[in-house]
């Protein structure tokens, strides 16, 4: 018999689960391990769909976690995490082909930034970890976003104490780059050396815990083609190429529908494209997400009539005879899934409801309640907008 310990699965965060239940990271299903003291396996028997690491800072950046696997064993992986979590609720699906995100298309990026003796460091914290690691050479980000990093450095050097960390959201726009600086306080002679770093830096638009300290040019991103300037360090779908398969699902699910309800709309991911071909209800607990999609909505040409509502949809969820006036429902919410909302969904008259979710377990639990009144779970696409990492994007239709 081969030495070692077998790998006896994956969990939900990409770990091996060794065959005496603990989880180890960076191993796959099939192996067989030995693990040193410091709790790192070293491999004795690889699977067939171990692969080298692209990125050189693997080992230490917590921003992946199956860089060490195939393409094809991640996609099929993700796929299973979401069925797992169907089967779970006696659910069954048809499942599209996995889309996945290519290298370096990540638009969208939190790093940490902290001063150090000999000036700053600004990266992504090791896993389960707090100490930050520089990624320069991170085969997720796009080329633009990592080419602001040394000003990143800059702005951790002039403002940061040298016991805080500064917290940055980065996005990279049509117009340049998007920068949201988070900072636990901030001095009045922040904002002038602040200032100063942008217009150095070519920023776009930079903000300081919220505050717009300098807009140069009004960032600009495009819903399928439709130009909208989100608020400074908003939600957006990580990747182009995600968001384009999300919006092609919700597209598919709507069909036609004349009047349709963009539950948890953002800033118009779907409500701006869709206005295309119907009116648009948008509601959203942000108002400033809402701002930034009227706003948009008005700058552009050939889109149909489109409100907004700002309103909390956990605790105050559209009530079933106010769904009862639209056509289609598209409901994109957090990682905690619409309970409340999907309950009134399923007690309207509402017939076509396509759902976009970020965690196959609220999913599941969200799909059976429709299921249970009616509705048929359509075909399910998984997106892996977040490459190389646990998270899963979903996307599904119901009819009933």
């Amino acid at each position: 018999m081969t030495d070692g310990l077998l790998v006896a699965s994956l969990g939900h965060q990409g770990e091996g689960r060794l065959e005496d239940g603990r989880f180890i990271p960076r191993v796959l299903p099939g192996e067989r391990v030995e693990i040193a003291e410091d709790g790192t396996a070293r491999v004795l028997v690889p699977s067939a769909d171990r692969v080298a690491a692209p990125c050189r800072h693997y080992k230490s950046c917590g921003g992946c976690a199956l860089q060490h696997a195939s393409d094809a064993f991640v996609a099929e992986w993700k796929r299973s995490v979401v069925k797992t979590a169907l089967t779970a609720r006696g659910l069954e699906a048809d499942f599209a082909p996995v889309d996945t995100s290519p290298p370096s298309s990540r638009r969208r990026a939190k790093f940490s930034g902290r001063r150090t003796k000999k000036g700053a460091i600004v990266g992504l914290h090791g896993r389960a970890s707090d100490t930050i690691h520089a990624v320069p050479e991170c085969q997720l980000m796009k080329a633009a976003i990592l080419a602001v990093m040394p000003w990143l450095e800059k702005i951790t050097v002039t403002i940061a104490s040298r016991r805080g960390e500064l917290g940055f959201t980065v996005i990279d726009t049509a117009s340049g780059i998007d920068l949201a600086v988070e900072a636990g306080d901030s001095k009045p002679e922040d904002f002038e050396l602040l200032a100063e770093i942008a217009r150095e830096a070519d920023l776009a638009r930079l903000s300081l815990n919220g505050e717009v300290i300098v807009l140069r040019r009004p960032p600009e991103v495009l819903f399928d083609g439709v130009s909208v300037a989100p608020p400074a360090g908003s939600f957006l779908q990580a990747t182009t190429h995600g968001e384009t398969a999300l919006r092609g699902m919700v597209h598919q699910v709507v069909g036609n529908a004349r009047k349709v309800i963009d539950l948890f709309s953002g800033c118009g991911t779907f409500s701006l494209p869709l206005a295309r071909g119907a009116e648009i209800h948008a509601v959203e607990s942000e108002q400033d997400m809402l701002d930034a999609l009227m706003a948009a909505w008005r700058k552009a040409e050939g889109l149909k009539k489109v409100s907004v509502e700002r309103r909390d949809l956990f605790r105050r969820p559209v009530r079933r005879d106010e769904l009862n006036t639209f056509g289609a429902a598209v409901i994109d919410p957090p990682r905690a899934g619409a309970e409340a909302q999907i309950a009134e969904i399923a007690a309207s008259n509402l017939a076509v409801v396509a759902m976009v979710s970020c965690n196959p377990v609220t999913f599941a639990r969200d799909a059976e309640t429709l299921i249970r009144t009616g509705f048929a779970l359509g075909e399910v696409r998984v997106v892996d907008q977040f490459r190389w990492s646990s998270h899963v994007e979903i996307a599904a239709g119901f009819t009933r």
